[in-house]
C-alpha cells in the first residue's frame, strides 16, 4: 500500500472516533442519540480527506502518518470541548479549518521554504515584536496576571504560538550558516568547550531578547519552550554536549534568580511545592472566584478530576465539570466556561484533567503516545531531510511542540510548576 493510501485509510478511525465521542456525550444528556453524531463523524471525515488529496496532490512524498495523528488530536479536542460546552466546539471547530486552510496556503505559496533563510533578521525582529504586543495599550489583554493575547476586535489570539515558529526559523537558519565555525573554532577552557562571542553572540542577542519579552509578559511556558528548542537545535548543529550544560547551568541559575526575585514566578514554585497548605503563595491581589489565592485550588482540584478517572475513567461526559443548581454561583453568561465550574478553566489550562477523568489513565497514557508519536515522525523527518537548514528547522519546530506538549501535562499532574500554555490541537 502506498504511503498516500495509508494516510487515507487512518482517517476512517478518527472519523469513527469523532462519532463515538459525540454518541458518548449524548448518551450522558439524553436517552436519544440519534445520527447527529453520525453527521459530525461525517463532516470532519469529509474535511480532513479534502486536505488528504491536497495533500496527494502538492506533496507526493509527505509524511503519511503526520497528518492521520494530527487529526486525532483535533477529534479529542472538539469532542471535550463539546462536552465541556457546544460553543466551545463551535470555535474549535472554526480555528480548525482556519488552520487547514493556512495550512494548505503555506504549502501552496511557500513552496521553497529556504527563501525564509535570507529574511532571518526580519523574522527575528517580527518574532520579538509579538511577544511585546500583549503588552501595547489598546489591544493587550491579561489572564490570570499573564499577558499572553492581543484582541484585535473579533479575533483574539496568543502572539507566543506565532512567534515562536519565527524564533524557530531563525535559529535554524542562524546555525545552518555558523555551525561549523562555533563547532571548529570553539576554544576549551576548564574542560568546557566555550564558542566564539562574534558568532555566538548574534544568537544570544536575539535568544535573549525572546526571553526578556518572555519574562516581561509572564508568559513562563512559552519561555521553557523557546529556552529547549534553543538548546536542541544547538546540541543539532555543532554537537556539543557541552553547549547544552552550560546552557542547562544557565537555565537553573536564572530559574533560581526569577524564582528568587519575581513575585508571579515564586508563586508558581510555591504552589508546585506546597499544593496542599492553606495558603502557600502570597498574592492577595489575584483573588480567584473560589477564594484560593494565586491558583492553588486549581491545581488541587484539577488533582482530584484526574484522580476520579481511576484506570478507565468515568466515560465521555460522565465527570462533574460544575455545580448543579443552587449551587452554581451567579457570574453571569459571559463567563460560561467557568459559571458554577468545579474546575476552573476545564476548556483551556487544565482540559487534561478533564481528558483522565472521562478516558482514565489509559486514555491519558494514550494521548501522550499520539504526541510522541508526532515527535518520533518529525524527528524522523529531519534526519531524512536534504540540508542542514531543513533538519534544523524540522528539529526545532518538532521540539518545540513536544515541549508545549510535555509543559502542560507535566503542570496538570504536579511534575512540573504550572503554566498557562495551550495543550497543541486539543484545548
Amino acid at each position: 500500500m502506498s504511503a498516500r493510501n495509508r494516510e487515507l485509510f487512518a482517517l476512517i478511525p478518527v472519523a469513527l472516533l469523532v462519532s463515538a465521542g459525540f454518541a458518548a456525550v449524548f448518551a450522558v444528556r439524553s436517552e436519544e442519540i440519534g445520527t447527529l453524531s453520525l453527521t459530525y463523524g461525517a463532516y470532519f471525515l469529509a474535511v480532513c480527506v479534502a486536505t488528504h488529496f491536497f495533500l496527494r496532490i502538492a506533496l507526493k512524498n509527505a509524511d503519511p502518518y503526520l497528518f492521520p495523528l494530527c487529526a486525532v488530536l483535533a477529534a479529542v479536542g472538539l469532542v471535550m470541548l463539546y462536552r465541556i460546552e457546544e460553543s466551545l466546539a463551535v470555535e474549535q471547530a472554526t480555528v480548525f479549518l482556519v488552520g487547514l486552510a493556512a495550512f494548505a496556503a503555506t504549502i501552496t505559496f511557500l513552496r521553497d521554504y529556504h527563501l525564509l533563510e535570507r529574511y532571518r533578521y526580519l523574522i527575528a525582529l517580527g518574532s520579538i515584536g509579538l511577544l511585546l504586543a500583549p503588552r501595547l495599550p489598546g489591544i493587550g489583554s491579561t489572564v490570570n496576571g499573564a499577558y499572553l493575547a492581543v484582541d484585535l476586535g473579533p479575533l483574539s489570539f496568543q502572539t507566543a504560538e506565532l512567534a515562536k515558529i519565527g524564533v524557530v526559523i531563525f535559529l535554524a537558519s542562524y546555525l545552518n550558516e555558523t555551525r561549523e565555525l562555533l563547532s571548529v573554532a570553539a576554544r576549551r577552557i576548564m574542560g568546557l568547550t566555550i564558542p566564539p562571542l562574534k558568532h555566538f553572540g548574534p544568537l544570544l542577542v536575539v535568544w535573549g531578547a525572546a526571553m526578556l519579552m518572555l519574562v516581561f509578559i509572564r508568559d513562563l511556558g512559552s519561555s521553557l519552550m523557546f529556552f529547549g528548542a534553543f538548546l536542541s537545535l544547538v546540541y543539532v548543529a555543532t554537537n556539543r554536549l557541552s553547549y547544552v550544560l552550560v546552557g542547562l547551568a544557565m537555565f537553573l541559575a536564572g530559574a533560581a534568580f526569577f524564582a528568587s526575585s519575581v513575585g508571579h514566578v515564586q508563586d508558581r514554585v510555591d504552589i508546585w511545592t506546597n499544593t496542599f497548605e492553606s495558603n502557600p503563595c502570597d498574592l492577595s491581589k489575584a483573588e480567584l472566584a473560589d477564594g484560593q489565592d494565586c491558583g492553588v485550588g486549581q491545581v488541587r482540584q484539577a488533582l482530584f478530576t484526574e484522580a476520579e478517572g481511576g484506570l478507565f475513567g468515568q466515560g465521555i461526559g460522565s465527570t462533574l465539570l460544575k455545580l448543579p443548581g443552587p449551587f452554581a454561583p451567579d457570574c453571569g453568561d459571559d463567563k460560561f466556561p467557568e459559571c458554577g465550574s468545579i474546575l476552573p478553566a476545564p476548556h483551556t489550562d487544565f482540559i487534561f484533567a478533564v481528558v483522565v477523568a472521562d478516558l482514565g489513565i489509559f486514555g491519558a497514557c494514550g494521548l501522550i503516545a499520539i504526541y510522541a508519536l508526532i515527535g518520533l515522525r518529525g524527528f524522523k523527518t529531519a534526519v531524512m531531510a536534504p540540508d542542514g537548514f531543513s533538519k534544523l528547522l524540522a528539529t526545532g519546530l518538532t521540539a518545540v511542540f513536544c515541549l508545549q506538549a510535555f509543559v502542560i501535562i507535566g503542570g496538570v499532574v504536579k511534575l512540573i510548576p504550572l503554566t498557562g500554555v495551550t495543550l497543541p490541537f486539543i484545548s
